[in-house]
């Protein structure tokens, strides 16, 4: 006999089953046959939101801190030390720029005109608590302050506001982190964090008191017992085992491009290098020139991996062209040591485009913040060409001193497609020419060096007779003493 509650049961789940064949009939019927996928990679950059219930974590169970960065809810923090206030507020609004990367949103900033930073709580007594009341009013999680702080700044800020608090560098590296995808970007991410963390281990508690030794802990018995190793110098030591490790590895990697490096030098290929600041437009620029289909998104470092993608002049001579990762005001000294190696790229270079956003409010920044890193990388000395993008947003009045100020200096959109016939032109102009005139006569069998006549070369005239193919062309020194042996 099946009970009331029985039949209760099968009433419902039959219920249940034909709203699920509903449902499922009403969503073939709404089908688009235009829906191209989930497009995973955008939905996991855009996928850090706050998610409610969530502490901060000031309370650690752990013994050594060890706090992953959760970004929500955020209030930025500022010290304004020197230049103007255009310049302060440039700088934090490119802080907020970095923390809506990151995945938080925004919700407020405090900047404090201070000769330099206070030594105690970064901003001044007064201030950090002006910020903590801002960040009861705003609800915020987090605080981010617009410069690298110690430690202790950082505990004690914490001590005031009452919520999490980290600086700027750590903002990057998170940032990096998120977007690092090749074995050789993800290592030298992370070990430029454990550089970044290792002065901040801190121990709690009884940690900082243990002990090894005797029979429970070895089995060594009586007059085995010592101090020990505490806690947090076991994580240190950890810690250096693995960046010793991560070193080795990126050394590897690194073998292997400068071996691909040494090749493309064998052949006499010239390399052309696009460094910048971050969103100016350095992927999008590759994309036009190449096809590379790099990704693009308005959004700092959006990429870091390099790329390097073969081109052609108009002439027909063969190039490289390598993007490189994005530069910013105060860069980590740590993401520089780590990518010294990926950086190389634009020292070894023939030729270096200098991405530049003229929309940006303040151009003149961005060119002197990526010359600094680029002069930490010995790549100061490489010729240079500034490429002025998105001059489909910019100021024409901007655009005119940039092009007063500097000497070589082209305006383009990567966008539109303005300006990139000439650049291309430029490239052709700027890249090493061969200097050596050869006259020579190739038997038809030996093809594979007319080839390179036409891809290493410059082709002044050829003609086919009975004995071979003539060919007068000027080549580099290593394809001259190959074709030594065919005079015409």
């Amino acid at each position: 006999m099946t009970s009331r509650t029985d039949l209760f049961h099968l009433r419902a789940e039959a219920l249940a089953d034909e709203d699920l064949l509903r449902t499922t009939a009403e969503d073939l019927d709404t089908y688009d046959d235009t829906y191209d996928g989930e497009q995973l990679d955008r939905e996991e950059r855009a996928a850090l939101r706050r998610v409610a219930g969530l502490s901060t974590e000031l309370e650690d169970i752990t013994e050594v801190e060890y706090r992953q960065l959760r970004l929500e809810r955020v209030v930025l923090a500022a010290v304004w030390t020197d230049g103007t206030a255009e310049d302060a507020d440039n700088s934090l609004r490119e802080l907020a720029a970095l923390a809506e990367t990151a995945g938080s949103t925004v919700l407020a900033g405090v900047v404090q005109r201070r000769s330099k930073p206070d030594t105690s709580t970064y901003l001044g007594s007064g201030k950090a608590e002006e910020l903590r009341d801002i960040v009861i009013s705003e609800g915020a999680d987090t605080v981010i302050c617009d410069t690298e702080l110690t430690p202790s700044q950082r505990r004690a800020l914490e001590d005031v506001v009452k919520v999490k608090v980290i600086d700027r560098t750590a903002l990057i590296l998170d940032i990096f982190a998120q977007h690092a995808k090749s074995k050789e970007g993800k290592a030298q991410v992370e070990l430029a964090q454990l550089q970044y963390l290792l002065p901040r281990l801190r121990g709690w508690g009884e940690s900082m008191s243990r002990q090894a030794g005797g029979q429970a802990a070895g089995g060594q018995g009586m007059g085995s017992r010592g101090p020990g190793e505490t806690k947090i110098e076991l994580d240190r030591r950890r810690i250096n085992q693995r960046m010793a490790k991560l070193r080795r590895e990126i050394k590897e990697m690194k073998t292997g491009r400068d071996t691909k490096r040494a090749s493309r030098k064998a052949h006499a290929v010239p390399s052309v290098a696009i460094a910048g600041y971050t969103n100016a437009g350095k992927s999008s620029l590759l994309n036009r020139l190449t096809g590379a289909g790099v990704l693009v998104e308005n959004q700092l470092f959006a990429t870091l991996d390099p790329t390097v993608r073969r081109a052609e002049t108009p002439d027909g001579r063969l190039y490289t062209l390598a993007d490189t990762v994005g530069f910013v005001r105060q860069l980590p000294t740590q993401l520089v040591e780590a990518f010294r190696s990926t950086l190389e790229e634009v020292a070894d270079a023939d030729l270096l485009l200098h991405v530049v956003d003229g929309s940006h409010p303040d151009p003149e920044g961005q060119i002197s913040a990526v010359r600094a890193v680029l002069a930490d990388v010995d790549a100061a000395d490489v010729k240079e060409v500034i490429v002025v993008n998105k001059a489909d947003a910019a100021d024409r009045e901007v655009l005119d001193r940039l092009l007063r100020h500097e000497k070589h200096c082209i305006v383009v959109s990567a966008r539109t497609g303005q300006g990139i016939a000439e650049l291309r032109d430029l490239v052709a102009d700027e890249l090493p020419r061969p200097t050596i005139d050869v006259d020579v006569l190739l038997p038809y069998e030996r093809g594979d060096l007319v080839s390179r006549l036409h891809d290493e070369g410059e082709v002044l005239g050829s003609e086919h007779t009975s004995d071979g193919t003539r060919v007068q062309a000027r080549v580099h020194p290593d394809l001259a003493a190959e074709l030594t042996a065919y005079p015409a």
